[in-house]
């Protein structure tokens, strides 16, 4: 009696193991520990097909249906081996088949804490108690209840029939046993509570499970809506930042060219009755300066580069080229002399030598309209770590403080838009001046240090 007892622990802590293991992999439907009270009744459980996208639950949920009926037949067969032609045989075998209609039944009607459902599971209860009082043996199906009910009815109720079917297979135990046994009767409740307490824990291991995919679902979608959003707002500063360098772009080319035309022409409407040749001297220069603005257009169109840098040379071709054309366009009013110090280390960046010249030519647009000065000198510098070009003139000079703070109106975009320029580079932008004494005006732009050339191979 010792042996069946023992062979009744092996089994129900078999069966423990094997009706708690199918709780993490079917959390996505069969034993979610939901908001209605259970311990978890998602879409699908054991007893409805869970985890119809899952093939291990579905494996698992086919083994704990198999368990079940090898249990139930298992036991008839011994009832049947050792109490043949008794009366209660007939009652037994058709309790037994009644009770493996009712189990399967189970996946038709779901795992849902419905009314249906509850009166499913107390019937099938019922029936399975009425065998265990004619048959003992049948104690051994009951773990498998314990899990059906676990899945169906909420925490109190199923922890009650939980109990209740534990006081059945103790007393079947003792029956078998024909006398106390502590361990038939300590064995059976601590495996049940065992089993019990595994199977919650899953159930809320599952449930923690869940809420951290649904979370981190929910920063994936929040992190992807930033991406978008950051996207979105890159774009749109590339776009104002593209529309700024437009706007210094024209400024310093179309803009100053068009100003110097219109000085010129209405300095030669002025003396076109008393002195034609200085009027048609002055619409000759206005003409070439109309040239040069055609020129820069046409540059814009194509791709927006100065148009001297265009014609090659680099940027000290295009200064020296710069001073020479704004000396003869003065026509003796103004000398521009330029000059290059110290020798280039590394290939200039196109943005530099563009922002380096458009610079330059806004500083001596100012020095023509408003300096009235007689000479002007462009001195770049190539240093180690920058590049530093100055503007100096000779003229009336202003208060650097006073004039920046006094931007306001059509001429004030010259310095902010130079200034702009640097900042986009990481350079400065410096103004020495005063009033009768000339102005310098220094921008510097550090330059990155070309990698070391690597040693060459003495072999």
């Amino acid at each position: 009696m010792t042996v069946r007892s023992e062979g009744y622990e092996v089994e129900h802590r078999t069966r423990s193991a094997r009706g708690a293991a199918p709780g993490p992999t079917g959390t996505s439907g069969a034993h979610g520990h939901g908001g209605r009270g259970g311990y978890g009744y998602g879409e699908g459980g054991y007893g409805d097909g869970s985890g119809d996208g899952d093939p291990d639950a579905r494996r698992l949920t086919l083994l704990m249906h198999a368990a079940f009926f090898l249990l139930l037949g298992a036991s008839l067969a011994r009832f049947l081996l050792r109490h043949p032609g008794e009366a209660r045989t007939p009652w037994v075998i058709a309790l037994s088949v009644a009770l493996a209609v009712l189990y399967v039944l189970g996946p038709v009607l779901g795992s849902r804490p419905t009314p249906r459902n509850v009166v499913w599971l107390g019937v099938l209860v019922a029936v399975w108690m009425v065998l265990v009082v004619l048959a003992p043996s049948f104690a051994w199906c009951a773990v498998p209840l314990f899990y059906t009910g676990l899945r169906i009815l909420p925490p109190r109720a199923a922890l009650a029939l939980v109990a209740l079917l534990t006081v059945f297979v103790v007393a079947a135990q003792l029956r078998l046993a024909h006398g106390f046994d502590p361990n038939l009767v300590l064995a059976p409740p601590a495996v049940a509570a065992v089993a019990t307490a595994v199977f919650v824990h899953m159930q809320r291991q599952a449930a923690r499970q869940r809420a951290l995919s649904e979370r981190q679902g929910e920063l994936i979608g929040d992190l992807l809506r930033t991406r978008r959003e950051l996207a979105a707002t890159e774009r749109r500063e590339g776009t104002l930042a593209e529309r700024q360098r437009l706007s210094m772009e024209i400024h310093d080319t179309l803009a100053q060219g068009l100003s110097s035309q219109q000085m010129l022409l209405q300095a030669a409407d002025r003396t076109w009755d008393a002195d034609p040749a200085t009027a048609r001297r002055h619409v000759r220069t206005a003409t070439g300066i109309a040239e040069r603005n055609l020129a820069e257009a046409r540059r814009f169109v194509h791709d927006l580069a100065p148009a001297d840098l265009a014609e090659g040379g680099g940027l000290e071709a295009a200064l020296h080229a710069l001073a020479a054309r704004e000396t003869a366009q003065a026509q003796g009013r103004l000398t521009v002399r330029c000059h290059v110090e110290g020798e280039r280390h590394t290939a200039l960046p196109d943005r530099v030598q563009s922002a380096l010249l458009r610079i330059a030519q806004g500083a001596l647009a100012n020095v023509r309209e408003h300096a009235h000065a007689t000479e002007a000198a462009l001195t770049l510098t190539h240093l180690d770590d920058r590049i530093v070009l100055d503007i100096a003139d000779n003229g009336r000079g202003f208060t650097p403080a006073g004039r920046t703070g006094a931007t306001g109106g059509v001429r004030g975009h010259g310095l902010p838009a130079m200034r702009a320029r640097l900042h986009q580079l990481g350079g400065t932008l410096t103004i020495e001046s005063a009033p009768g004494e000339g102005t310098v005006l220094s921008a510097a732009v550090p330059l990155t240090p070309a990698p070391a050339p690597a040693p060459e191979d003495p072999a």
